[in-house]
């Protein structure tokens, strides 16, 4: 995430609109909102089952769907790595690109200027009225990478 950008309260806006907060619930919602980065369901379930053991793996699903629905949470698909993988985030409502290694797995976030252009474009081609510009770009990280340049 980049520094100075807040993020909505989950909690809040399921709260508003009367959606019944359990105790399970509550603790897969804050770790989700307090995630520093993408974050699967597996993740989600063992971050959480960390605070309390109890917490059902159907919970959890049922949790993300719940937040899917609602647009709280982006659900970025990085299908080329190990099989199929889904993680998600809060909802920011910000340009970004999501940058996946296909080898490790690691997921970067940046939110880089020179989208304004293409998207002007794209809106000024099409008439519709872009909103956010999101990019999902699979490749290899830093240290990945390297690794593949390093001789054996």
């Amino acid at each position: 995430m980049g520094s100075g950008f807040r993020r909505r309260s989950i909690m809040q806006e399921l709260v508003a609109k009367g959606v019944r907060i359990t105790a399970q619930r509550r603790i897969l919602i804050e770790t989700i909102q307090d995630a520093k980065r993408h974050i699967d369901a597996p993740t989600l379930l063992g971050l959480a089952r960390q605070r309390d053991a109890s917490t059902d793996r159907a919970t959890a699903y049922r949790t993300i769907n719940l937040l899917r629905k609602h647009g709280l949470i982006d659900e970025l698909e990085v299908l080329y790595l190990t099989g199929e993988k889904r993680s998600y985030e809060v909802k920011t409502h910000r340009d970004e690109v999501c940058l996946a290694c296909v080898r490790c797995g690691k997921i970067e976030d940046m939110t880089p200027p020179f989208f304004e252009k293409p998207k002007g474009e794209m809106a000024r081609q099409s008439g519709f009225e872009i909103k956010t510009f999101r990019l999902e770009i699979g490749g290899l990280c830093k240290v990945c990478a390297l690794r593949d340049r390093t001789p054996k």
